[in-house]
């Protein structure tokens, strides 16, 4: 005698409890029934699956009981409140389009994303499908999300922050829900040899932009002019980044004594930000990782809406002085200036200080 409808059964494999108590169904003191499945699509990158999260815990409340599953090309960002976190993979398309769900949600545009939602059996439906070979929204709800994606007037007219369109999206109502992530592990082995005695406060300075949004680059020379600044203040300086940030981190600290260790693993990537008091950076992963981590930021912004950051009242932007004329733009177009070249580390470092002070008094 088995129990399919328990959230713990597999079907492949033994279940955890059976694993772990040797239990079987007929005698299983772990048993919970799954009252409903719910599927996310949300693909993207790390930062945008991480700043997603906020709609875990409404979902819970109003569908409790329900599994939920999450496709996306990064399942380690998801946290372990759900249930089946699925990499984007043609076996598992195959697999939702061959399981019924009480609601999906798709909150991507992309058309490969939209094309596998409206191939899902569900009662219930949010966000985007396809229409005609294009993203189109489900229903009114998701109609605000979808004409600031299409319009920069748009874009620019918008208050409201990327959370709290998700949450609108989805039908539930904003009030400050957070990031959830799974705080685990410690920090690699090498930050700790490198951190280890060392006095804070700790500041993180992400010093990349990622290949997309290259219009966001600050100097490197700005980099190193703040680093220094921050030094004669007593900070103890972490540089933080990926791949595309390695070369420029390892002279960044030949050139200034800031501290860095090398890359590291996502979860380890994200407990090393954990450790930082704050956290200075453009729109990267790193931004969201702070937010997940609880961190102080401080979010240099130029091409984007500052009203789509939702920081949690533990942050400040700062904005270069001239206008910025390459909204949601790959690389600047300007031919008089470039606007981040006039945002200055003296601007960086007050906004520092500010998120510092702000710790002290709590």
């Amino acid at each position: 005698m088995y129990r399919s409808d328990c959230r713990h059964f597999r079907g492949d494999i033994p279940c955890r409890p059976h694993k772990t108590f040797g239990v079987t169904c007929d005698n299983c003191s772990h048993y919970e029934q799954r009252t409903g499945r719910i599927l996310i699509i949300k693909l993207g990158a790390t930062g945008d699956v991480l700043r997603t999260t906020p709609i875990l815990a409404p979902l819970r409340e109003r569908y409790p009981g329900h599994e939920i599953w999450w496709i996306t090309l990064s399942p380690d960002a998801v946290p372990s409140t759900v249930q089946k976190r699925l990499p984007w993979t043609w076996e598992t398309a195959l697999t939702v389009t061959q399981t019924s769900f009480d609601v999906v949600i798709c909150l991507d545009k992309d058309v490969e994303a939209c094309a596998l939602a409206q191939q899902v059996d569900a009662r219930e439906r949010y966000g985007f499908t396809l229409v005609d070979g294009l993203p189109a929204p489900v229903n009114n709800l998701a109609e605000h999300k979808y004409i600031t994606g299409i319009f920069d007037s748009a874009n620019k007219a918008n208050t409201k922050s990327y959370p709290q369109e998700l949450m609108e999206l989805c039908g539930f109502e904003w009030s400050g829900q957070e990031y959830e992530y799974d705080e685990q592990g410690n920090l690699p082995e090498t930050w700790e040899l490198v951190l280890k005695g060392q006095k804070g406060p700790f500041v993180g300075l992400n010093t990349g932009c990622g290949d997309r949004w290259i219009a966001r680059e600050w100097p490197q020379e700005n980099w190193a002019k703040l680093i220094r600044l921050l030094k004669k203040d007593g900070v103890t300086v972490v540089l933080l980044g990926g791949p595309a940030e390695h070369e420029r981190n390892i002279g960044l600290m030949a050139t200034t004594g800031a501290f860095y260790a090398g890359l590291a693993p996502l979860k380890e990537f994200i407990n090393i930000v954990g450790r930082c008091d704050v956290v200075v950076t453009t729109v990267t992963m790193a931004l969201h990782a702070a937010i997940a981590r609880r961190r102080q930021v401080v979010l240099m912004n130029n091409i984007f809406n500052r009203h789509e950051f939702e920081l949690y009242g533990r942050g400040v932007i700062v904005e270069p002085p001239v206008t910025c004329t390459c909204f949601f733009q790959h690389d600047c177009t300007n031919p008089s200036y470039r606007c981040m070249s006039e945002l200055t580390p003296d601007t960086l470092l007050e906004a520092v200080r500010s998120r510092l002070a702000v710790l002290r008094q709590a």
